[in-house]
């Protein structure tokens, strides 16, 4: 049974190839982002920690935490945004550890199925080697581009979703807080270049999803 673990730096295309495999391939997709806001949910005991940590002032008025000041401190203070994410991972891979024990006493065995065709799910993790959760896949993608083209993909990126201005400094700040991206792809058994068109993209997840470029 294999497992997905996608991986890449912030502005790389990581939904863009997991949304691909949802929609082509119909795989479960688990997104470690999703959990990780539902950890800071109105009531949790992070969201307290947090609060306790920086005060009220870090929530909006409406009682949710407020992510773009919460930002300012993290992505300026290494010490504190690893206080944030001890407190925020352990809930993620119970999360993650959970899913995977559920489809494993679910599963039908398919013996006339290709086993590298059997994909069981892909776990979208941003800061998979990061976080130590590298133990939960049997396989690992990292999607890539050049530092540049990812500045550019994060300053876009912010101001269509968020309609937030990120300078190039702040973009630069968000990146360089994660393992770099040629760090991952040492560590990949699948690297995904993403710097061409999104055909070019896919024609890669294809192979991968084939298991014809695994390393």
């Amino acid at each position: 049974m294999r497992l997905i673990g996608l991986t890449g730096g912030i502005g790389t295309g990581k939904t863009t190839v997991s949304n691909y495999l949802a929609t082509t391939y119909q795989l479960t997709i688990w997104d470690a982002d999703l959990y990780a806001t539902e950890a800071v949910k109105p009531g949790s005991p992070v969201l307290q920690q947090i609060v306790d940590r920086y005060g009220r002032d870090i929530l909006l008025d409406n009682g949710n935490l407020n992510r773009q000041r919460l930002a300012s401190i993290i992505f300026s203070d290494s010490s504190e945004r690893t206080w944030l994410e001890q407190q925020i991972h352990p809930f993620v891979r119970n999360c993650f550890v959970n899913n995977i024990k559920q489809l494993k006493a679910t599963k039908i065995p398919t013996p006339d199925v290709n086993p590298s065709l059997d994909v069981a799910g892909v776990l979208v993790i941003p800061l998979l080697f990061e976080s130590q959760m590298t133990d939960l896949v049997t396989e690992i993608w990292v999607v890539y581009c050049p530092l540049e083209q990812q500045y550019l993909r994060l300053i876009e990126r912010e101001k269509i979703n968020f309609g937030r201005i990120l300078t190039p400094e702040a973009a630069k700040a968000r990146i360089n807080s994660q393992m770099s991206s040629e760090e991952k792809c040492q560590l990949a058994d699948v690297i995904l270049y993403n710097s061409s068109t999104p055909e070019e993209l896919f024609k890669q997840v294809d192979a991968a999803i084939q298991g014809s470029n695994i390393t």
